[in-house]
């Protein structure tokens, strides 16, 4: 395999699948993973196959090629409101179940209009804003937006959906299990306010990686959401949501040059790796812009287009022409960045897989 290129520990991939499965199975509840991490319809037939019932998407791309390779139960859990998107979404629902998110009137009413123009009905959940200020109806709007949109034709509301992440009043927490429950708490409360008003919501659906497994096991929760835990990266290690051994993906580049003791460079650079999780940030204050594989005083400090700058403190007897494993801080967008990945099997044999819902913006 040539460099930078991302390669995949299958037995952990697997092992990561099951542990998540595990979770939604023993609290009785719906596991729906977000596919924004892998992109690839091979693994998320695999998450299927443990257990899963479906899977989330934000792209109507995404969604379009995960049902060109027979996954028949998807959730865009993003607002819809251009013509074109809606469209192509009403064309993929008559193949799949589609289920839509919508997070204002206005985009109700667009979805209304056009679900009525070609006479079919449109499964959508609204959209909550739980607490991380992103999209969602306030909180303190939903039943009076939630009657309004219940009141359009050719819209049927099941279900209210949130991320909100390691958040408690507002601010980042490493406290995850308050989290979810909190999050948990907050949605089936006001599902059961949306009922009373005579709106027949189903689904409550919410967590992260790092919050589902508390947030699943609040009662009235039916559904969690969670996509970076197939993987796992440096954020989640660091958070303490998986240990180092859970680390399934990384990023395998070849030193080029090492001009001084402290420091190397390596063919992988903004390019390679996500840079939207920076180092030094709160709360948890990470090292550089990814872990360095069983090299503990190797730090990936600066990035560039094509270039990634170690920085070594002390002694290191790596050189021009070595390869070395970097688990990135943050998987999914790095994912995004690479045109294929090769999973290691059983076997010890790397297979190359197409990233083929990869740089799907619309």
């Amino acid at each position: 395999m040539d460099t930078p290129v991302v390669i995949i520990d299958g037995r952990k991939l697997k092992r990561n699948i099951e542990k998540m499965s595990k979770v939604a199975k023993q609290n009785k509840i719906n596991l729906r993973p977000h596919i924004k991490t892998h992109k690839l319809p091979y693994i998320a037939k695999e998450q299927l196959q443990a257990g899963a019932i479906g899977i989330t998407a934000a792209k109507v791309s995404e969604a379009e090629v995960m049902a060109d390779h027979g996954i028949n139960d998807i959730f865009i859990a993003y607002p819809l409101v251009a013509s074109q998107k809606i469209q192509r979404a009403i064309e993929l629902s008559k193949r799949v179940r589609l289920i839509l998110g919508v997070d204002s009137l206005k985009g109700a009413n667009i979805l209304s209009k056009m679900a009525k123009q070609n006479d079919t009905t449109l499964e959508v959940r609204l959209e909550v804003d739980s607490g991380l200020k992103r999209t969602g109806i306030p909180y303190s709007d939903v039943l009076h937006t939630a009657k309004k949109i219940n009141e359009l034709p050719n819209l049927l509301i099941t279900g209210i959906y949130t991320f909100r992440g390691p958040i408690i009043n507002g601010q980042p927490t490493l406290n995850f299990d308050e989290a979810g429950v909190e999050e948990g708490q907050m949605m089936v409360k006001l599902a059961s306010q949306l009922k009373d008003e005579g709106i027949a919501i189903r689904d409550v659906s919410v967590g992260s990686t790092s919050t589902s497994a508390s947030a699943a096991t609040v009662p009235g929760v039916t559904e969690i959401r969670p996509g970076t835990y197939v993987f796992y990266d440096a954020m989640q290690e660091k958070y303490g949501c998986c240990s180092e051994e859970e680390c399934a993906a990384a990023v395998r580049v070849t030193v080029i040059s090492r001009p001084a003791k402290e420091l190397a460079i390596v063919d992988g650079g903004s390019k390679t790796f996500a840079t939207d999780v920076q180092p030094n940030q709160p709360p948890i204050f990470l090292q550089g812009f990814g872990r360095v594989v069983d090299h503990p005083n190797i730090t990936l400090e600066r990035v560039t287009e094509e270039h990634g700058m170690l920085h070594i403190d002390g002694d290191s007897n790596i050189n021009v022409g070595d390869t070395l494993d970097i688990i990135p801080n943050y998987i999914c967008s790095t994912i995004n960045l690479h045109n294929d990945v090769y999973i290691k099997d059983e076997q010890d044999q790397y297979n190359q897989f197409t990233v083929l819902a990869r740089g799907k913006l619309q």
